[in-house]
């Protein structure tokens, strides 16, 4: 009988491991989409984890556990919905569940791909892959396939890094089509947080300016051993 591999949850931090943040710390991709009064705000351990550029190809590994789940009825249509181009929304409501999170640098875009992978108690574990490429109107973009984008603004807020849509868009070739508002799921939101002791919180909301909010999700993770 085959054996089963368990995915460990926020595993023990190990003394004698190097986090490869404190390797590398030669990326400003992050940094120049921000001034450098709001840069200095954060939290040493988040300006880490955004000023490491591994060699294109290589990955980081962060290992977690999802905390918090939601979806409204309209959400929930949403995230079955966007199946169709390729399923970049969660889709299940169970909390208390591994999460892996891989970034990997991309050599054919110059930025990294994002593959979020969320356990269930039943059936195989749902598999989100996004690209982030340091394009678009404002400097940074969201790709989740399909040619379909979404431009995001950075911030810092109460020392977290947050992530905002401000624009998605339809591309086709060399032809880039901005999406009017009623084909949008409304504003997006990405939230890094410190919690300190090598963990960090990641959370998304997605709120409509009519329907409310959503879709949240939010996961605590640390990064894996190596």
């Amino acid at each position: 009988m085959a054996s089963a591999i368990r995915i460990s949850r926020l595993p023990a931090s190990n003394p004698h491991h190097k986090p490869s943040s404190d390797i590398l710390l030669d990326d400003n991709r992050f940094h120049a989409l921000l001034s450098d009064a709001d840069w200095g705000r954060l939290p040493l351990a988040i300006w880490r984890r955004f000023s490491k550029r591994h060699v294109d190809g290589a990955t980081v590994v962060y290992v977690g556990e999802v905390e918090e789940a939601y979806f409204n009825r309209i959400g929930w249509w949403l995230a079955q919905l966007a199946r169709l181009v390729g399923g970049p929304l969660p889709t299940g409501a169970e909390t208390g569940v591994p999460m892996v999170v891989t970034v990997t640098e991309d050599a054919a875009s110059g930025g990294q791909i994002w593959t979020r992978i969320c356990a269930r108690s039943h059936g195989f574990p749902q598999v989100i892959h996004s690209s982030k490429r340091f394009a678009g109107p404002t400097g940074l973009e969201e790709y989740v396939g399909h040619g379909i984008s979404m431009a995001l603004r950075i911030f810092v807020e109460h020392e977290a890094l947050v992530f905002r849509s401000v624009g998605y868009s339809f591309q086709v070739g060399p032809l880039r089509l901005e999406l009017p508002d009623w084909l949008t799921p409304g504003d997006l939101t990405v939230t890094h947080s410190d919690l300190g002791g090598g963990t960090f919180r990641f959370s998304l909301d997605i709120v409509h300016p009519r329907f409310g909010r959503l879709i949240r999700q939010s996961a605590v993770f640390r990064e894996a051993a190596s």
